[in-house]
């Protein structure tokens, strides 16, 4: 690994773990494009990448995540107390479950990683989930409509959490697929968005200790720890940006450009590669 090519992971993970356009599909092509995916020891330079867009969302949304904290706890005590209705929640308390119901599905991941590991090793079959990935924005753009919830049904919350499983697939945008989840479950465009940066936090903490063991099993080069922190870094400033660049646009315009952008990357990448 050189000091451009961590650099450029870095920079390629901060922006698209955000953006609706695929984190995991992104890196995979870098990884083909610098010769990487032979290479074991880049699981730890990838986990190591995704922590550090995950301190972005502590740092961004601290508030709400310690208030969710003791929400975990006093959320089943109000459950149990008052015959597991939902009124008997405050907003934090559905938060929480929300959060938990839409974990759930995740799960399934365990069954299908050897399967979406081998697809990332396919960069046409990556370019072509660029472009499902793509098509899914423009659907969900197309029905939002006017939909103003701010938090979703039980249901929903299940709904949005398989959409976040289809995501572990190399090419559909984990971001992409739970904000159009959310607004195709009811709600408005910036609270999608929210809900979506909230669920990351156990996605990515989750996914990195499911991966530990094999990253752990290879030993990192000590010379390219240097390398590894730049890639941090890299991935920690450029991820906060685009965090910010996300919230702003979901305020004020569709995922119009984001679709675009990732048909017409996956169709070029189909092509160069056929």
């Amino acid at each position: 690994m050189t000091f451009w090519e961590a650099f450029f992971c870095g920079l390629i993970q901060g922006l698209t773990e955000f953006l609706p356009v695929s984190s995991s599909g992104h890196l995979a092509l870098a990884h083909t494009l610098f010769g990487m995916e032979t290479e074991a020891s880049y699981l730890s330079f990838d986990i190591l990448l995704h922590l550090a867009t995950l301190f972005v969302v502590l740092i961004v949304y601290h508030r709400d995540i310690f208030a969710l904290v003791p929400a975990f706890f006093t959320m089943p005590v109000h459950l149990l107390k008052n015959g597991f209705r939902m009124d008997a929640l405050n907003e934090t308390e559905r938060m929480a479950l929300l959060l938990i119901l839409a974990t759930v599905p995740l799960l399934g991941a365990f069954f299908v990683k050897d399967y979406t590991e081998l697809l990332s090793e396919y960069a046409r079959a990556v370019g072509l989930l660029l472009v499902l990935n793509g098509l899914l924005l423009l659907i969900s753009d197309r029905f939002s409509g006017k939909k103003k919830r701010v938090l979703l049904s039980p249901a929903g919350a299940v709904g949005v959490g398989f959409f976040q499983l289809l995501a572990t697939v190399p090419g559909i945008s984990r971001s992409g697929a739970t904000i159009s989840g959310g607004m195709l479950f009811g709600l408005s465009r910036e609270n999608a968005v929210k809900f979506s940066f909230l669920m990351s936090v156990p996605a990515i903490i989750g996914a990195n200790i499911f991966n530990l063991p094999e990253a752990f099993s290879v030993a990192v080069p000590t010379q390219e720890l240097g390398y590894y922190a730049v890639g941090m870094l890299t991935a920690l400033v450029s991820g906060f940006g685009a965090m910010k660049f996300l919230s702003y646009i979901s305020a004020k315009e569709k995922f119009g450009f984001f679709a675009y952008y990732c048909i017409i990357l996956g169709v070029a990448v189909f092509f160069w590669l056929y």
